[in-house]
């Protein structure tokens, strides 16, 4: 048999103990450790508290409450320690990363629309304002839709392999967005005025030309289009685009798929019209080429000739961007550098 004072002698022993070794503890996991040591379901006192079956069931309460006030007191002794472990952990923490709030703050790096697609909205802005459409087509194209049906001969110089992209005798990656003219006259009747934004894919590398670059084409046709039109709405997108001020001159030039033809120039950005390096004294800066649409195209897209006419341009966006902007490397635009993309 198991004596009552006995019990309550290794109660106190025990407990004196447990308050030894839990105002000694310096961190958590040490706690942790004497927790299990004493009130776990093997510990120490919980060991005490299963003897207390074998006495007397007179003695049993008596000697019950002992054991519960001793596991109370470590248990509460444990718990007041590890706040008091814990708020040091933080102070300790927080001298170690004081905040000075006057310091200034660090600016974050924010990003932005990249100058190409900038200039790609300002133009779609402009022409959706005078009631086109925007139109898209595949990058990768037949030989019918970027040639042949654009009236393009096969012994024209674009068709070579240095000039252009194959992926095989019939696929290629577009010369131009012009495909997409046959392609949305095959599925739509006049009228139609759209604009056609997008990458373009050409053998070159210089300061003055990439592989890829980007493009923006424009189709109006509709009965009784004249060149008189089509002047007027590139003049129009010029004064919008350059500023009021902005001259254009059309001089005659020669595209398979527009007769009559013409490049467009406007007045150099940089001096006004007077004559400068950019402009290499001429006054003038090319722009676009532009046209009406050649009547072969028509038969194509099963159009009659004697009642639909029509005008298409054509013009380079990153070109664009360099003359408004005054960069003078085309190659800005795809290196990635961080100092010339935050300027826009």
């Amino acid at each position: 048999m198991v004596d009552q004072d006995i019990i309550k002698l290794r109660l106190e022993e025990l407990k004196k103990v447990a308050f030894t070794v839990v105002n000694a503890a310096d961190s958590l996991k040490r706690l942790d450790e004497i927790e299990i040591e004493f009130l776990g379901r093997k510990g120490k006192i919980t060991a005490i508290i299963r003897e207390i079956s074998s006495l007397d069931i007179s003695l049993r309460p008596v000697s019950g409450r002992h054991a519960n006030a001793a596991k109370n007191d470590v248990e509460d002794l444990i718990k007041r320690k590890r706040e008091e472990i814990k708020k040091k952990t933080l102070d300790l923490s927080t001298v170690r990363e004081r905040v000075d709030h006057t310091l200034p703050g660090r600016r974050i790096s924010s990003g932005s629309v990249h100058i190409i697609n900038q200039v790609i909205s300002e133009i779609a802005e402009i022409f959706l304002g005078m009631g086109y459409r925007i139109a898209e087509g595949p990058e990768v194209e037949l030989d019918y839709y970027n040639f042949e049906a654009l009236n393009t001969p096969e012994d024209h110089p674009a068709r070579s392999l240095t000039d252009t992209f194959f992926v095989s005798e019939e696929v290629l990656l577009r010369t131009h967005t012009s495909p997409v003219q046959i392609r949305y006259m095959e599925k739509h009747e006049p009228p139609i005025y759209i604009i056609v934004p997008g990458k373009v894919y050409r053998r070159d590398y210089d300061v003055t030309h990439t592989p890829m670059f980007h493009q923006i084409e424009g189709l109006a046709v509709d009965e009784g289009i004249r060149f008189t039109d089509l002047k007027g709405t590139l003049e129009h997108f010029a004064h919008q685009f350059f500023g009021e001020n902005a001259k254009m001159r059309f001089r005659p030039h020669y595209f398979p798929f527009t007769e009559p033809s013409a490049e467009v120039d406007i007045s150099c950005v940089v001096c006004s019209g007077v004559g400068c390096r950019v402009c290499k004294n001429s006054g003038w800066l090319e722009i676009l080429g532009a046209g009406m649409v050649h009547p072969n195209l028509y038969r194509y897209v099963d159009y009659p000739e004697d009642k639909y006419s029509g005008f298409a341009f054509g013009m380079g966006i990153e070109r664009i961007a360099m003359l408004k902007y005054r960069i003078n490397d085309l190659r800005l635009f795809f290196d990635g550098d961080i100092k010339f993309i935050k300027q826009f």
